[in-house]
């Protein structure tokens, strides 16, 4: 072992002979010695600390070290009373200070209010108003990100047209939510009580749903008005509000006296688990590849999908055999025919021929039809009439039986023989032995198919046939389809216009039938006559069926139809409830008090704009449209705006199994990795589900959610917002807002510093002739913004608006006209100092103002804080005039570009400081070298400003001469090089040193990255975001060593 005394082999000039150590390597040596020592020492102070018992509370001093104080809002401001800030303005940005009180003053104050100011909203013109309704969110719960993406951009359109001087109603409301209610409601009582609804019976029922909405209905509300929207809360409504129930029923009236509204049986998504038939958009289509296993409500194991099964009907008086396939072999007990194409001439000696059925007293003809397709399968196709769409239609045009094989709750009917009674996926079983021992079974193979789930209890739908009510759409969606083609409704984004013409054309009538307690009670009546001459009647025959708006008034329709007294008449109100979407249907004209004629009714319908998601285009805007022409005669809206859909930082859907379904209230307080956690253990997920959707928290959020708060949640959805059909939400980069929000806090402070307590802004904007060039240019930038801004506004384009809000703000005002004015703040000339104040004031007061309606909360309490140009001035900045170029028309292109220059020179002189490692204190000779005096020119009009933010010790402009040697030099345009003097400055060949050995660092990870990606399996099992990380390191790797070499070769030649 080598000791520091002992000489190592090869040491010195001859082996084994010490090397004589010079002074200044002895001292080195001591010190070495010394501070190894020290280490030691510190070592074993370390280990016996470590060794001593622990102090209570040890530990959670370190934490509560570690936590960063959030501070809050303590002022003296009672509930609706204005906020008070009299105090000391905080050092930094807080969500919680900032957000406090304001939005309770808002509504106090009625600003939200269309009659706010005295207004007379009857007597306004309709461009002069903006009228928009809430796509209604479901009591059932609280709001999710998608919700927040509506309310951001809904609440900044709405407030832009409000500080516009427009008179603006923004109607809230709230929908019962049929089916996703009811099925709250009974797992409530069946976990707390162990009671089912039927067990409650309907009218004791619908008073717990009552009892319920009543407790927890307020929850969406409340993070409603958490998000800042600007609604006027006096008239929000609920669905099923008295008001509204009674325009439900005269709807349904209406559209049945127009013939719009029949009776009929027909196949419905029918969910077992429900007992009811539901919507599509409650139909979850689950895509297959092949052979799977799901599992159903009711069922122990897990039910096998995806297959294909083929079996065989013998043919009647012969001994041949029809092969067929299905996937749904149980439905094989309702088949009344088999189906060939016409022109498929394997089959054409069996036209006209029969099949028996092999387990029930069953002939089944075999028929031909076009529908057929002769390549899949066998070609021969079983059909089942009664619980299947395709095969429905292939009955009523061949009049085939209609027999129905499974009953509402999922089981086989009484008719099947051995089978009757049992589960319809256990007959799936039982069917296929029974198959297998008559030697009728073939095989089974994988089949990729769609399965349809209901949302609501992830039960596999199953289609039934049944008598309901449905509205006829032909005549309404050609209606709808042309309001779009003639111009009178405008859908943006265009795109989806092919969309919407394409589903109304091919529209099915839509059944409103809904086999539910909690609902609008279909207002038709059964008729039973107590008259012998007159037969009974049957609840499929709609001449039996009267509909009217009271029991008293359907008994005197049915006398006076049928020809006998009242007395003799019997009712029986029809037990199902209105599809939900009957009701959204009628909502922008019920809320206003539809039918009766009212003032409301008149001012504001028809509204203004309907903006929501594009998913529930079909289910929501299209009967809108149609409803409100049948029923008011007017387009209820004359534009639609459909926004993006909101998907997670991967692209993915946001679902409760993936653990990315978030509380906007989570993102504006912030939440830890583990309260996340229990949110989705307190869910109805199962258990396996809930693992799941903890690894993908883990995954995304391994520090839980940073607070964000109200303004920067709101930024980041509108600045993500796009006219397409996904936005790819990274929730983390909400925090990036919170960070501008700080900025604004931060300019604004020291804005407030520089104004001076004395500061009293011109009454109105105006320039006083005294403004030098950069004065000039903020103006024009600022002038830039409020054009994109409200142009952005305009288009539905809010990237356009909240990009023009954010550069003014951060890269304009903040980097660039903020650290010009200090040295004059600072400084002793009055008369700079006025002019920069002024110019201040203007950029703040519009930059504001500008923002607003995408950042309610902090611009709210920084206005509030500026002084005033009049006694006149608006009391809030919600009903402030938004800014418009007209009042600022400071625009100098030839100004912008001529700083754009100085702009570049800047940045080229602090990137080539960097690349140099020069810190501040180390000033520098800069020579410019131009290529004209026009440049020249340009350039040293902006001296000072140049020196200020570069930390020059001189700037010389050249035309002609050339810079000294021993210069850095970096090309800024064409026309213009910049020279950077190095020489005495730094210590050469330590700085080529330092260099090297960044540039060797950077060298081998660019090796290890090269290395990584060569692999062979590298494209196969590393995930594409790990992949494009990997690409966009290098690139900047490779870069980085370029730009290194360069720095060393200029170096070397100094």
């Amino acid at each position: 072992m080598e000791t520091e005394s002992s000489p190592a082999v090869g040491d010195g000039p001859e082996q084994g002979i010490p090397k004589v150590k010079s002074e200044k390597e002895l001292l080195k040596e001591k010190q070495k010695q010394e501070k190894l020592e020290k280490f030691k020492a510190k070592q074993e102070k370390l280990k016996q600390k470590q060794d001593q018992p622990k102090k209570e509370g040890d530990s959670q001093k370190k934490k509560e070290k570690k936590e960063k104080t959030v501070v809050k809002y303590e002022g003296n401001t009672k509930p609706g009373h204005k906020k008070d800030i009299s105090g000391v303005m905080p050092d930094a940005y807080s969500p919680q200070y900032v957000e406090a009180s304001w939005y309770d003053w808002w509504v106090e104050q009625g600003f939200f209010k269309p009659e706010y100011g005295g207004r007379d909203f009857t007597n306004v013109a309709y461009e002069d108003k903006f009228v928009m309704v809430i796509p209604p969110p479901n009591v059932t719960g609280s709001l999710h990100l998608g919700h927040a993406l509506t309310n951001a951009v809904e609440d900044a359109i709405t407030r832009w047209h409000r500080m516009h001087g427009k008179i603006v109603l923004w109607n809230p409301g709230c929908d019962h939510a049929g089916i996703a209610t009811q099925v709250v409601v009974e797992k409530k009582l069946m976990r707390e009580k162990k009671i089912s609804r039927h067990e409650l019976g309907r009218e004791k029922f619908v008073e717990q749903v009552w009892n319920w909405k009543n407790e927890k209905g307020d929850r969406i509300y409340h993070q409603l008005k958490k998000l800042g929207g600007s609604y006027d809360w006096d008239r929000a409504c609920f669905t099923m509000d008295p008001k509204l129930c009674r325009a439900v029923k005269e709807a349904f009236i209406r559209l049945h006296e127009k013939k719009l509204i029949y009776r009929s049986v027909r196949l419905v998504n029918w969910s077992c688990t429900l007992k009811s038939a539901i919507s599509d958009i409650e139909v979850d289509k689950k895509e297959l590849t092949g052979r799977t296993f799901l599992p159903v409500p009711g069922y122990k194991e897990k039910v096998e999908f995806g297959v294909l099964v083929s079996f065989a009907y013998p043919v009647e008086d012969s001994d041949q055999e029809l092969v067929v396939a299905t996937t749904r072999i149980e439905t094989m007990l309702g088949d009344t025919a088999v189906a060939v194409h016409p022109e498929d001439k394997r089959y054409s000696h069996l036209h006209g021929k029969f099949v028996k059925h092999p387990f029930v007293d069953r002939r089944m003809p075999i028929v031909c039809d076009d529908f057929v397709d002769i390549e899949f399968g066998t070609g021969a196709v079983k059909i089942t009439p009664a619980h299947d769409q395709n095969d429905y239609e292939c009955g009523k045009r061949h009049n085939l039986p209609f027999i129905t094989m499974i009953d509402d709750e999922g089981n086989i009917s009484a008719d099947c023989g051995e089978f009757s009674g049992m589960k319809r996926f256990e007959a799936r079983k039982a069917v296929l032995k029974a198959l297998k021992d008559k030697g009728l079974y073939k095989e089974t193979k994988d089949n990729p198919m769609v399965v349809p789930i209901c949302s609501r209890s992830k039960d596999v739908i199953e289609p039934l046939l049944k008598p309901q009510w449905y509205v006829s759409m032909q005549s309404m969606s050609e209606a709808a389809v042309k309001v779009v083609r003639d111009g009178e409704l405008k859908i943006i984004p265009e795109m989806h216009i092919q969309t919407w013409n394409k589903w109304l054309e091919n529209s099915r009538d839509w059944c409103i039938s809904r086999q539910l307690w909690w609902g609008h009670r279909i207002p038709a009546y059964f008729v039973t006559i107590n008259d012998p001459s007159i037969p009974a009647g049957s609840d499929t025959d709609e001449n039996y069926w009267i509909v009217a708006r009271s029991e008293e008034e359907a008994k005197q329709k049915a006398a006076d139809k049928f020809g006998v007294a009242v007395e003799k008449i019997s009712l029986q109100q029809d037990e199902d409830v209105l599809d939900t979407w009957f009701s959204s249907g009628i909502f922008p004209f019920s809320i206003f008090g539809w039918p009766d004629q009212t003032k409301e009714l008149e001012a504001f319908y028809p509204g203004t704009l309907l903006e929501t998601g594009h998913d529930i285009l079909f289910f929501w805007v299209a009967r809108m449209v149609t409803m409100g022409l049948v029923l008011m005669g007017k387009l209820p809206f004359k534009e639609v705006y459909l926004h993006a859909m909101v998907r997670d930082a991967h692209g993915r859907k946001m679902s409760k199994s993936l653990g990315n379904v978030i509380d906007p209230l989570d993102v504006i307080y912030g939440i830890t990795l583990q309260d996340l956690h229990s949110r989705l253990e307190d869910g109805n997920l199962e258990e396996k589900e809930v693992k799941k959707a903890q690894e993908g928290q883990k995954a995304d959020y391994p520090n839980g959610i940073p607070e964000c708060g109200t303004d920067a949640l709101r930024f980041a959805l509108v600045a993500y917002t796009s006219q397409g059909r996904d936005i790819n939400l990274d929730v983390l980069r909400v925090q990036g807002y919170r960070f501008f929000c700080n900025k604004l806090w931060n300019a604004t402070k020291f804005a407030m510093i520089a104004l001076g307590d004395n500061f009293n802004p011109e009454p109105e904007h105006k320039l006083s002739g005294k403004e030098k060039e950069m004065d000039l240019w903020i103006l024009s930038r600022m002038t830039y913004a409020i054009e994109q801004a409200n142009i952005g506004f305009v288009n539905y384009d809010f990237q356009t608006a909240t990009t023009a809000c954010y550069n003014f703000w951060l890269y304009e005002l903040c980097d660039w006209y903020l650290e010009h004015i200090k040295p004059l703040i600072y400084g002793d000339n009055e008369e700079e100092k006025a002019v920069s104040r002024n110019v201040l004031y203007t950029c703040l007061d519009v930059g504001l103002r500008l923002l607003h309606p995408i950042m309610p909360f902090v611009t709210e309490e920084l206005y509030q804080r500026l002084p005033r140009r009049s006694d006149k001035h608006a009391p809030s900045i919600c009903i402030a005039p938004y800014p418009h170029v007209d009042t600022y028309q400071h625009r100098s292109k030839d100004l912008e570009s001529d700083v754009d220059l100085v702009q570049t020179v800047v940045k080229s002189i602090r990137s080539t400081r960097a690349d140099y490692n020069l810190v501040n204190k180390n000033k520098t000779d800069v020579y410019l070298k131009c290529d004209t005096t026009e440049t020249a020119s340009i350039l040293k009009r902006y001296t000072d400003l140049i020196e200020t933010l570069t930390f020059c010790a001189s700037l010389n402009i050249l035309v002609g001469d050339s810079p000294p040697e021993g210069c850095a030099v970096q090309t800024v345009s064409a026309k213009c090089e910049c020279h950077i003097m190095l020489k005495g400055i730094i210590d050469i060949s330590k700085e080529i040193s330092k260099l090297n050995g960044k540039k060797d660092t950077l060298s081998g990870q660019l090796q290890k990255l090269k290395d990584t990606t060569a692999k062979e399996d590298y494209t196969t099992k590393v995930p594409e975001d790990v992949r494009q990380k990997n690409s966009q390191k290098m690139s900047e790797t490779e870069i980085e060593i370029e730009k290194l070499t360069q720095a060393i070769a200029t170096l070397g030649r100094m």
